[in-house]
């Protein structure tokens, strides 16, 4: 209790607050995260290793296996902002922004109108690798070959491993990183790289604060919040 009531004051002080977010904080809206012990990674058996199944190199060589994993264990049109989500929107919008690994666009549907999307997201831009041609992501879901010239059709905005992150987005993320006198690590394992770097962009005095389930053992100086999310955020 003692450090959510210090949180609280933290976040009342600040002037601009960034969140850096993690696949955790959609847990709660039903979506799995990938590294925990429950996670999409430890719980299923796949054909290949997972970050291989979420490679550039298997939407190009195995475009049926890509398309199979990424339908059924990547998509969920119909999942809700929660409580997390709810906060860090009203906070960034009159104060800060949000930087999300998450390709879920959860945040926006929240009403957040300061989000960078470092990994893109699954439902913008879903095209033909060929052509280019634009598509419904619910046409995606269906079949992922455009039959009139053959291609391959790509889901989204979304980062695969083996490729590189927008510029445009690392540029934003480093910037609203730079620009926090606060800045709140939440539901992220913090291991992905270079999304994990984004740190060595802070101000020297800008505070930290970290919320998950398991410790992040980060920096001494920063304060650790080692709970589930939405009991902090619901108290907030």
């Amino acid at each position: 209790m003692q450090k959510i009531e210090e949180f609280k004051q933290l976040l009342k002080e600040a002037k601009f607050v960034t969140f850096l977010t993690g696949a955790g904080v959609s847990v709660p809206s039903g979506i799995p995260d990938y590294r925990s012990k429950n996670g999409l990674y430890k719980r299923e058996k796949f054909n290949f290793p997972p970050e291989y199944m979420l490679s550039h190199d298997n939407l190009i060589k195995h475009p049926d296996i890509f398309h199979d994993f990424v339908v059924h264990n990547m998509y969920f049109p119909d999942a809700q902002p929660n409580i997390i989500h709810k906060k860090m929107a009203e906070i960034s919008n009159q104060k800060g922004a949000i930087v999300t690994q998450n390709v879920d666009k959860l945040h926006t549907k929240a009403g957040a109108k300061n989000v960078i999307e470092f990994h893109g997201n699954l439902y913008d831009n879903i095209h033909c690798l060929t052509c280019g041609k634009e598509f419904d992501y619910k046409q995606y879901l269906k079949d992922y070959r455009h039959h009139e010239d053959n291609g391959i059709i790509r889901p989204g905005t979304t980062v695969l491993y083996g490729e590189n992150i927008n510029p445009e987005n690392f540029q934003n993320a480093a910037l609203a990183v730079q620009k926090a006198d606060l800045l709140v690590v939440v539901g992220t394992s913090f291991k992905v790289y270079p999304f994990a770097g984004l740190l060595e962009y802070s101000s020297p005095k800008a505070k930290l604060v970290a919320i998950n389930k398991e410790d992040l053992h980060m920096d001494s100086t920063g304060l650790m919040i080692t709970d589930d999310a939405t009991n902090v955020f619901s108290q907030i």
